[in-house]
């Protein structure tokens, strides 16, 4: 990816072509039972999205919604027949799957705000709403589509071949971060889905959560690999930029910005490595994604902006290694779950009340 992750970034494209090849590479694969043939732990995917994201938060977004999301959701919340149908066509990147959730009007309210209806009809559904900021959507072959019940108020979960009649993706255009990432909104109108479809396991939002739960966490590793990203590009540019007749990292405070990012990257490492540790031993709990999520993400986009104050002016152009990372940390930020949002089911485990309305 390091070679054309400039290039596709400024062209707003996605390098389909590393699709297969990074399935080959066991980037995929949750441990199921039907993926065994890709079964990789918590931490060696954690450590994958830190690379990934080291190098393009993009590819490492892309891993993420194949794998943790598409690929999670029906792991979690299929039927047997469902998930020996498309864990294994997911995990070899046969199959490219999205994961709609997030609406126009619904992002962190999710919970209770979803607008998109579901209407059992005969053997089957019928699903009208919209979603929004749905990645892989553009190019992907199938979409977990979460929409709220007509008969009983209840979030349940479909999958929606994109090809089928009355589903409409388009391109989301304009993005400054994340620009690898292929972001659509999608229309349904009368989508019909038979009820083989239906995940037999997604009968409440409770049954999203979990699958959220399996990716919140990456996205804190891919946190600490754009921070890393950043730190690394800053950390060169500094020994080789001279002003005032030496090296800029010869100057006290370039040192003390480069020193306040590594303890950033450490610390935010330190408590990847224990949450993803937490997950494999099967102890983890929301809270704990949360709170590295919040925590990560915090200290990347502080990493991400002394690295861009670092190399000054130059910083702003893509050459000099800041400047994607600088954008796209905006995007981690915010997504998987808000700083916000995030701080309030941490702030709910410590307390014991719910501070969310």
């Amino acid at each position: 990816m390091a070679p054309i992750a400039d290039d596709y970034w400024q062209r707003a494209e996605f390098p389909v072509q590393l699709q297969r090849p990074l399935a080959e590479l066991g980037m995929l694969g949750l441990g199921f039972e039907e993926t065994a043939a890709f079964e990789n732990s918590a931490v060696f995917r954690g450590w994958a999205a830190l690379e990934m994201g080291r190098v393009d938060a993009g590819i490492a977004t892309w891993v993420g919604v194949q794998n943790g999301l598409a690929l999670g959701a029906i792991g979690v919340c299929g039927s047997p027949e469902q998930r020996a149908e498309w864990l294994p066509r997911l995990a070899s990147a046969e199959v490219v799957g999205a994961f709609g959730l997030t609406e126009p009007l619904s992002g962190s309210d999710s919970a209770q705000g979803l607008r998109t209806t579901a209407r059992r009809d005969g053997d089957g559904w019928v699903l009208n709403g919209s979603k929004r900021w749905i990645g892989n959507a553009t190019f992907s072959d199938i979409t977990v589509i979460w929409a709220k019940s007509e008969e009983d108020g209840q979030v349940k979960g479909f999958i929606v071949p994109t090809d089928t009649p009355g589903y409409v993706a388009t391109k989301i255009e304009g993005k400054q971060a994340l620009r690898t990432v292929q972001n659509a909104d999608i229309a349904l109108t009368d989508v019909r889905i038979p009820e083989s479809l239906r995940l037999q396991g997604a009968n409440s939002f409770k049954d999203t959560a979990k699958v959220l739960r399996l990716t919140r966490a990456e996205v804190a590793w891919q946190a600490v690999g754009i921070a890393i990203g950043a730190y690394e590009a800053a950390r060169a540019y500094a020994t080789e930029r001279v002003q005032f007749g030496k090296p800029i990292a010869a100057h006290q405070l370039v040192q003390d910005l480069l020193v306040k990012s590594l303890g950033d990257i450490t610390a935010s490492l330190g408590m990847c490595v224990q949450v993803s540790k937490m997950l494999d031993a099967g102890v983890q709990r929301d809270e704990h994604s949360a709170l590295a999520k919040a925590f990560c993400t915090a200290g990347m986009r502080e990493v991400v902006a002394r690295s861009r104050e670092i190399v000054g002016g130059n910083g702003i152009v893509l050459e000099h290694g800041v400047a994607r990372h600088f954008a796209d940390a905006e995007a981690i930020y915010s997504y998987e779950g808000t700083r916000e949002v995030n701080t309030l089911i941490v702030g709910r485990a410590v307390t014991g009340v719910a501070a969310f309305v």
